[in-house]
């Protein structure tokens, strides 16, 4: 009868101690957040009055980003954030872990709802969009900041999207940016906390031009989809006749009206 070496038996216990503790690891660690205190977590810098309305109260302001939190659908019904071209930087960080927000009154949604799911963590204000600073860049890991999407759309149109609005950026100075997924019931649901996953995208780029304002809308299904990006585009009234939010609800009524109500390419260089 065949004996197995006494080492075997160590080496299957260290496997099995290994798989075990790789599995705590996955399933019950929590990093630490990445705003510590209120002298972190302070006021962005996006501006007041472009600020949108909040249909759920729940707003944060982060150092580098706003967000309006909506525990139902477990994520942000917007993001908002300022892109100056001093924030377009090619420095290299290191990919910090997904972590819960903490300054979101109900805590956002843990990463873990993803796992197997078959969707992307998709950042709603880009990680590329802060590599300026470590903190700017790990903050767009909270999870207040990502909506499941499509592997496809993530890497492809949506990206290409992200891409263009730092152009913008460098070709006028800077742009303010509100973004997120149109929630809305019956939504296929993913994890534990029943995420729910956006069939449809938008993003809002405005800029200042001599003192008027210039503001483009786009809304996308969450799938790959090879056409201009200027076919996307959209009157601001339409994202908000589906979305309930108030955009731009902070300037002159008038003011707001006539931008929202029409789409002009011709402002932006495609």
């Amino acid at each position: 009868m065949a004996r197995y070496p006494k080492n075997s038996t160590i080496y299957s216990i260290l496997i099995g101690m290994c798989i075990v503790g790789f599995w705590v690891f996955e399933n019950f660690y929590t990093p630490s957040p990445y705003s510590e205190n209120s002298e972190e977590n302070r006021e962005s810098s996006f501006p007041f009055e472009f600020l949108p309305s909040s249909t759920t109260g729940d707003i944060v302001h982060h150092s580098y980003f706003s967000l309006s939190y909506n525990e139902p659908y477990e994520q942000a019904e917007w993001v908002a954030y300022t892109l100056d071209w001093k924030h377009l930087t090619y420095e290299d960080r290191e990919r910090p872990f997904f972590v819960e927000d903490p300054w979101v009154k109900s805590k956002s949604a843990d990463w873990r709802n993803y796992k197997g799911s078959g969707y992307d963590r998709g950042h709603l204000c880009p990680a590329g969009d802060r590599r300026f600073s470590e903190q700017a860049y790990n903050e767009t890991f909270y999870t207040s900041n990502i909506s499941p999407q499509d592997k496809y759309f993530n890497a492809g149109v949506w990206n290409r999207l992200e891409r263009h609005v730092r152009q913008w950026a460098k070709r006028y100075g800077s742009v303010n940016v509100i973004t997120g997924g149109v929630l809305e019931p019956g939504l296929e649901e993913i994890g534990d906390e029943d995420v729910d996953v956006p069939k449809t995208f938008y993003k809002i780029v405005a800029r200042q031009d001599k003192g008027k304002l210039k503001v483009i809308g786009f809304l996308m299904r969450g799938v790959e989809q090879q056409i201009p990006l200027e076919k996307l585009c959209v009157p601001i009234d339409s994202i908000e006749a589906l979305t309930g939010i108030d955009f731009f609800k902070g300037i002159d009524s008038g003011l707001q009206k006539k931008l929202e109500r029409s789409v002009d390419t011709k402002e932006w260089k495609f």
